[in-house]
């Protein structure tokens, strides 16, 4: 069928009520939004973002409602979509930014695609990665992977993407959304280890909509986390307190969930596992912990200073 590019979107949306389809890549995924009030009797209030790009370049697609329970799972970073009958609406302002992997890719972000059960019903098909042609033009999914002894030299706020072996993992706590608010956000540290530096990751992993891998982090997996943000305490001593936080849009990864994503073909995941075919597996197991309560940043060691 006749298909439409997210660069002609742009320039004719306005004089259009009914768009031709598109065929585009899932480049970033979002964390499941729901937004449901006592007082709205809407049945399912949920919302999801979506980074999807051609060989245009990139826009912002908002999956509405019921469509979230019956799609997001099956909406994976590197998916190939074809959507039709789908809604043009001028991008909300105030949403998160994901940092693409590639710099050079434009950003179309005046507008975004919108996906309705209705007004109009949105039809959605995932294209297998096997009958996925070159000729189509689709970008790969491209990361931004540091290493552990690359990290000391990164700016507060740097998004980057992370592969170790788990060597602690910390319990699940909570922290209030508000002061005084009824939300929780729910959260875990843990440590990583890449082999290039004796320093392990210290990472703060926020539940993201993957609890079966959230709950399941263990010492010893293997784990990725994507867009991560980079946190620097900037008063005292920068380097000892340096970590990595989820953004809106992380994905995490353990072993088990590997095989098939975009990240595997990367060359700093490939060199991360010839490391650990050097490693001795009882050796790494009797440094790892898991549990426990973990303060962090720490205090400092005397209370003046506190």
């Amino acid at each position: 069928s006749k298909l439409t590019s997210l660069g002609q979107l742009e320039m004719t949306w306005r004089s259009r009520v009914h768009f031709h389809p598109l065929l585009v890549r899932v480049l970033h995924k979002s964390r499941l939004r729901y937004y449901g009030k006592p007082e709205k009797k809407l049945d399912m209030p949920y919302q999801a973002y979506f980074e999807v790009a051609d060989g245009s370049g990139m826009m912002s697609m908002v999956l509405w409602n019921s469509l979230c329970p019956e799609w997001y799972n099956s909406m994976k970073v590197g998916t190939v979509l074809l959507l039709e009958q789908y809604a043009i609406k001028t991008s909300y302002p105030f949403k998160t930014q994901p940092t693409p992997g590639d710099s050079q890719m434009k950003r179309f972000a005046t507008i975004e695609i919108s996906l309705n059960v209705r007004d109009p019903p949105t039809k959605i098909s995932i294209i297998p990665e096997e009958m996925v042609k070159p000729e189509w033009g689709l970008p790969e999914v491209k990361y931004r992977f540091i290493t552990r002894s690359e990290l000391d030299g990164l700016p507060n706020n740097h998004s980057c993407d992370v592969i170790g072996l788990v060597t602690f993992v910390g319990r699940a706590e909570r922290a209030r959304k508000r002061e005084h608010g009824e939300d929780f956000w729910l959260y875990r540290w843990a440590h990583a280890i890449d082999g290039t530096s004796d320093q392990p990751f210290i990472l703060e992993l926020f539940a993201t909509s993957q609890p079966d891998v959230f709950e399941h982090i263990h010492p010893m997996t293997y784990l990725v986390c994507t867009q991560m943000r980079v946190v620097r305490d900037l008063t005292e001593n920068p380097s000892s307190t340096i970590y990595l936080t989820t953004s809106n849009e992380s994905q995490i990864f353990i072993t088990g969930w590997h095989k098939g994503q975009p990240y595997t073909k990367d060359t700093k995941v490939k060199n991360f596992i010839q490391w650990t075919k050097t490693q001795s597996e009882a050796d790494q197991m009797k440094k790892t912990v898991i549990g426990g309560y973990y303060p962090f940043p720490r205090p400092p060691n005397n209370f003046l200073k506190y």
